[in-house]
């Protein structure tokens, strides 16, 4: 076994690594760029290399750096984590060429696999179910609409050498396939170096399901149940769950079986993933095989007890898989939540910025339940421009699935962030949902669902009558422990009233102790509840419970009351004397400024291509401008027919968060 290790990468994953490192009695070496220096993981790892700036092309990209720092600190092995390096053939010949072990499958392996043309080819002579399409090179987008049109549209324009959902675009006519052909192959050039591009049918209502094997360098080769990844937006999947809610024991098998095959069929040892698309008669697709670690892996972990890291270091170490196909069992349900640094309310683009507060759940372990958190983050530390998004992983387990659901809403719902936008509330809205919870899942679940954007949560009114009960108990609780003036009862002629204001709802309570009783209750409504929580003012989580409903919310004391976040919602609650929210229906409401003739940049980026010019004449939906943030390239487009009056940003200009891009005139 080894010694010491490197890891080859930042952020949660490398945190991850040296978590299961360390337990094994293993030392590790973290690198980190410019902007990591303070980072989490390399406060974790035994000792730490700074290998250059901050873009990943000038320190996590640089294999050369990553190997001399391996001999700089006599790591014997690099474990590369996601991303980066994790896939790149030619740096595990360039480390086995310097005597040090790549933690991961051999390097013919990843290069047959990595290249999706190539590896659908090998999948079909392993006899693994392919989806239809073309695997040959495409020069360039006149002939992505030829052979868009002989597969059949929809197609999925994809990168050959993509991942994490860059390179990829969904194509329904030949006007979506000339665009996503350019777009495809610009970002697969920024992202990963290499800009081939091909051409598949797009299987329409698919469920996205993967399944993890395990093969060590003996020809020994298991799998550990599936994955359901169908929860997508914009091809990165979002939530994932294990097992999948559609699949039965025989399609399972045949799958696993057929993952195995190809695993064998190129040599393949250590952890690594096969996915495919299957369709509602549970008819399933190879679409390609990841050869590192998974981001979902945590949920597999969950019902299996198999370390897959520890797997990985055993495997790349010489050691025998210690189970067989016939000893692997799926216990109980794991879903995972991906929080990211996003604005839910700005179509999810992307946001940066200083996490004020970053308090998560705590971490439980149990035979009943389990909550983990994957993260590499921490209060104070800053979300940058440079790396993907994600803040954290957060993984619920139970002994069934809508155990394991109520116990991720739960956790999201006491999970707190501040300081940049992230996707929580949309996360919790998910988890709230019917459909989702009856696993009635596509890969066409988010545009689906949330086909205008999320505009956030509506709670149903019951429960924000008792939400709006906790806010009256508080708010008496505050003023009893002398926070308000004593004025404030003194203008009530019974100081036990309050009025609660939620949007458009207003409730009218009497709080006495610790009962809240309601004024305008119905015959049938309950009158009168017991209101049970330790909450003191200035705690930001209240746990309490509200006659027979337990609630979690997160709470900042205001001038009015209090702002409340619950099961995605973020409210804002006045608590008021009667008298004072009998006039609240007189006060002028402030309107915004008109900004519509205003082109802003939606998220934090860099202005990649301008595709007008000042004086032209745009119409409805034509393309103004491309913003890459965070590696994707995103289309601003034209809302209504205008001329173009001014430029105010050129290309290459980097932009925060509604910067002026253009200005507009009517025709």
């Amino acid at each position: 076994m080894f010694s010491k290790i490197l890891i080859a990468n930042r952020g949660e994953i490398a945190c991850r690594v040296i978590k299961t490192a360390k337990a094994m009695g293993i030392k590790t070496v973290a690198v980190y760029s410019d902007a990591d220096r303070e980072a989490l993981h390399v406060e974790m790892a035994d000792e730490a290399v700074h290998i250059g700036g901050s873009p990943a092309s000038e320190s996590y990209l640089v294999a050369d750096r990553i190997i001399q720092a391996c001999k700089d600190t006599g790591a014997e092995g690099v474990h590369p984590g996601y991303g980066f390096l994790s896939e790149n053939a030619a740096f595990c010949e360039q480390l086995e060429k310097a005597g040090i072990t790549f933690i991961g499958p051999p390097p013919k392996a990843i290069e047959a696999m990595g290249d999706k043309i190539t590896s659908k080819k090998i999948a079909a002579e392993a006899e693994v179910s392919t989806v239809p399409g073309y695997m040959g090179l495409i020069e360039d987008a006149e002939e992505a609409v030829k052979i868009s049109n002989d597969v059949g549209y929809p197609v999925m324009i994809k990168a050959s050498a993509g991942g994490g959902g860059k390179g990829m675009r969904i194509a329904w006519n030949d006007d979506e396939a000339r665009e996503g052909f350019e777009r495809s192959k610009s970002e697969a050039a920024s992202s990963f170096g290499d800009d081939r591009i091909f051409i598949e049918k797009f299987v329409t209502d698919p469920r996205h399901i993967e399944i993890q094997v395990l093969a060590d360098k003996h020809g020994n080769c298991v799998y550990l149940g599936e994955r359901e990844c169908s929860i997508q937006r914009r091809n990165q999947k979002v939530i994932e769950e294990a097992p999948s809610p559609f699949l039965d024991e025989a399609t399972r098998k045949k799958m696993g079986e057929q993952s195995c095959a190809l695993a064998k069929a190129v040599g393949y040892s250590s952890a690594g993933t096969v996915e495919f698309i299957v369709d509602g008669d549970k008819n399933f697709y190879f679409l390609e095989m990841n050869t590192r670690l998974q981001v979902e892996h945590p949920v597999t972990e969950l019902i299996t007890g198999i370390d897959l890291v520890e797997q990985m270091l055993r495997v790349a170490a010489g050691e025998k898989l210690a189970i067989n196909q016939n000893e692997v069992t799926l216990n109980g349900w794991a879903i995972e939540s991906r929080l990211y640094a996003e604005d839910p309310y700005r179509n999810f683009l992307p946001s940066i910025g200083r996490l004020t507060r970053y308090r998560p759940p705590s971490e439980i372990t149990t035979d009943e339940l389990v909550v983990r958190n994957d993260t590499g983050v921490f209060e104070g530390g800053e979300i940058s421009t440079f790396y993907d998004p994600m803040i954290a992983k957060l993984c619920t387990w139970a002994p069934d699935r809508s155990q394991a659901i109520s116990a991720m809403s739960d956790a999201l719902d006491g999970f707190e962030l501040e300081g940049i936008g992230h996707n929580i509330p949309f996360l919790s809205a998910v988890m709230e949902q019917k459909r989702f919870q009856e696993g009635r899942l596509t890969t066409g679940y988010i545009a689906e669902e949330f086909p205008d954007g999320f505009d956030g949560v509506e709670l149903p009114n019951a429960s924000l009558k008792l939400l709006a009960g906790l806010a009256a108990f508080m708010s008496q609780k505050v003023e009893s422990r002398g926070f308000s003036e004593a004025s404030t009862l003194d203008l009530n002629q019974n100081g036990k009233q309050r009025s609660v204001i939620i949007g458009e709802d207003r409730f009218n309570f009497e709080v006495e102790d610790k009962f809240v009783s309601w004024l305008d209750h119905t015959d049938d409504v309950e009158m009168m509840i017991c209101v049970e929580t330790d909450w003191a003012p200035g705690d930001t989580l209240v746990t309490a419970r509200v006659g027979d409903d337990r609630l979690l919310v997160q709470v900042v004391r205001k001038s009015y009351g209090f702002d409340m976040r619950y099961r995605g919602a973020d409210l804002k609650v006045q608590v008021l004397l009667p008298h004072v929210a009998d006039l609240m229906k007189h006060m002028p409401i402030k309107l915004p400024p008109d900004m519509s003739k205003y082109l802003l940049c939606p998220m934090p980026g860099q202005v990649v291509r301008l595709e007008v010019k000042e004086g032209d004449v745009v119409e409805d939906g034509q393309a103004l401008a491309i913003v890459e943030a965070m590696k994707m390239e995103n289309v601003l487009r034209a809302e209504k027919k205008a001329v173009v009056k001014k430029i105010e940003a050129d290309v290459g200009s980097v932009l925060a968060v509604d910067d002026v891009i253009m200005e507009f005139e009517s025709e």
